[in-house]
This record gives C-alpha cells, sequence and structure tokens, in this order.
C-alpha cells in the first residue's frame, strides 16, 4: 500500500475530468462512531454514490485499520468512481489537500471505532460531522463520546438513525431520547435495515448500482439531500 500523499494521488480525482455541477467550494462530512457496526462505511460509500449520481466529483477517505471502504472499492468492477483511499490519521491533512489540488468536491472521511484520536482528527477537519446510531440501548450510550468529540472540535454534528426497524416505535423513541439527553440535532430521514445495504456492499456497488429504483437508494438519496442542505450544496 503507498505511504506518500503523491503516490495516492492517481486515486484521486482529476480536474480534467470535473463536470460543471461538481465546480463548487470543496466540503468534508465526516463519519465518527465509537461503536462497531453502526454502519458508518455503509453510509459512507452510498453518500458517496449519491454524490456519483449528482455529478459531483468525490473521494471517501478511509482512516479504519480494516479498510473496508477501501475493500469494497477494490472488488468493484467500475473503480473510477467514487476514488477511495486509505490513510493514516496522521496524514489527514496532506490526504485532504491532494484532494483539494485534484478537484474533489465533497470529501467523505470514514473513521475507526474505539478511536478517540482518529475521529477527533476527522471530525476537527469536517464540515458536517455525521454520527449514526442505530435504535438499541448500546448504541445511544455509545453516540455520548462522539457528541464530546463533536464540541472539543467545535463542529456541527447531525445524528441520522441508521439499520432502524421498518416496523415499530424503537425508532421514535430513539430519536426522543437523543432529543432529550444532548439536545442534538436528529435528521428526519432515517436509513431502514434492508437487504439491498448488504447484497450491494457484497457485490463492490452502491445501492445507486445494486437496485437504482428501491427503497434503500431512495433513503440515501434523502440523506444525501439533507446532509447538502447542512454544508451548502445545491443538488
Amino acid at each position: 500500500m503507498p505511504t506518500l500523499v503523491q503516490d495516492r494521488k492517481s486515486a484521486l480525482p482529476h480536474e480534467g475530468k470535473l463536470s460543471s455541477a461538481s465546480q463548487v467550494r470543496m466540503k468534508t462530512i465526516s463519519i465518527i462512531s465509537q461503536k462497531g457496526g453502526a454502519g458508518k462505511t455503509t453510509l459512507a460509500i452510498n453518500l458517496a454514490g449519491a454524490a456519483v449520481e449528482q455529478g459531483l466529483s468525490v473521494i471517501i477517505i478511509d482512516l479504519d485499520p480494516q479498510t473496508s471502504a477501501k475493500k469494497w472499492h477494490d472488488d468493484r468492477e467500475h473503480k473510477e468512481t467514487p476514488a477511495v483511499i486509505s490513510a493514516h490519521a496522521e496524514r489527514l491533512p496532506e490526504i485532504l489537500k491532494a484532494a483539494a489540488d485534484n478537484g474533489a468536491a465533497l470529501r467523505i472521511i470514514d473513521t475507526a471505532p474505539h478511536s478517540e484520536t482518529n475521529a477527533l482528527d476527522a471530525a476537527t477537519a469536517a464540515d458536517l460531522v455525521l454520527i449514526p446510531c442505530r435504535a438499541s440501548s448500546f448504541d445511544l450510550k455509545a453516540i455520548t463520546t462522539s457528541i464530546k468529540l463533536t464540541k472539543i472540535a467545535q463542529k456541527p454534528a447531525v445524528i441520522v438513525i441508521n439499520g432502524a426497524q421498518p416496523r415499530g416505535s424503537l425508532a421514535n423513541q430513539a430519536e426522543q431520547g437523543i432529543t432529550e439527553k444532548y439536545g442534538m440535532p436528529v435528521l428526519d430521514t432515517r436509513i431502514t435495515q434492508r437487504m439491498a445495504f448488504v447484497h450491494s456492499v457484497t457485490e463492490g456497488k452502491t445501492v445507486f448500482e445494486y437496485e437504482p429504483g428501491g427503497a434503500a437508494a431512495a433513503e440515501i438519496k434523502a440523506l444525501f439531500a439533507a446532509t447538502c442542505q447542512h454544508v451548502g450544496i445545491t443538488t
């Protein structure tokens, strides 16, 4: 695996390939959660897929030592978009600069669980921090640290209910609990637990490629629109 930023530039979007839709001020979205299994990588790759659908030049920066996003990218038939780079957190400023130099309109940072330093570096670099949370007591307790990190970084953050059950009131209860305990904004858009997310990742695809007209794609499209609204990207 290359370790130098200049060696990674071949994986970055090239300025000559940018469409007019991507001529916007570059934004960075960091996805953090100190709990494993929150769905950070699945959100990262599918939000990147939504950006591609909108004609935006996007790069995923994979800070997780497990390199799940990078392995997903390696399994793809078409590797041009979205670009994915695996990096150590200490090299994040250089990677972000390289992405900017190569014209990326959107940078999505996927982070490791159980690593406060990793998450804090990502939060500090972000225009918006996205904190995925499942509707379970373990997840609700685990977001405490993530919220504290965003406050240390002094960056805006929103919570997205991820892996919600299609029926029942657990997601509503989770949203109410988060609002009452933390006073954090929870996005209206929820991501439901769907097999399309599982199968698309296994096949090295986004949900837009796997099932373009499906419910999973519609949910991610709505989540991307909500996220763009927070960072000032017009879709």
